[in-house]
């Protein structure tokens, strides 16, 4: 798919709520709709077992702020954010630079996460903590 020039979106790497009380969502998501997920540090369930995107996961409100901010609190002047939505990408510096260019505020720059992934995110005009990824992880799949 081609949009901007330097953003090429090669598809969804993920998609899933973010939660502030994980086990009310995990009675939701785990229990009443039978998704078995994997556990990681801090609440974090996800699970590649779901077909439609490489990722579903129930993403804690803390994590999401400590991954865009540094902090476990969301910062007051960003709206909160219902959801995370990630698009693989060619090159994430590129697409960062395009989002730019249109006006897109960008809340994490080209950042290095533990497990591999390069991701630099914005808020979408819905609400949506959006990411533009290089995940190596999922494309070996």
């Amino acid at each position: 798919m081609r949009g901007t020039p330097g953003i090429n979106v090669l598809f969804i790497a993920g998609f899933g709520p973010i939660v502030c009380d994980t086990a009310q969502s995990r009675k939701l998501y785990g229990d009443a709709l039978g998704i078995r997920f994997k556990e990681e540090g801090g609440e974090y369930l996800h699970t590649e077992a779901l077909r439609g995107a490489k990722t579903f996961a129930l993403w804690p409100l803390s994590q999401a702020a400590q991954s865009c901010f540094g902090t476990d609190s969301w910062p007051d002047e960003v709206p909160v954010p219902q959801a995370w939505l990630e698009f693989d990408v060619d090159n994430v510096q590129e697409a960062t630079a395009a989002l730019e260019s249109r006006g897109y505020r960008i809340l994490v720059k080209s950042k290095q996460e533990p497990w591999g992934q390069t991701v630099s995110r914005f808020i979408s005009p819905e609400g949506l903590l959006v990411g533009i990824t290089f995940t190596p992880a999922l494309r070996a799949k």
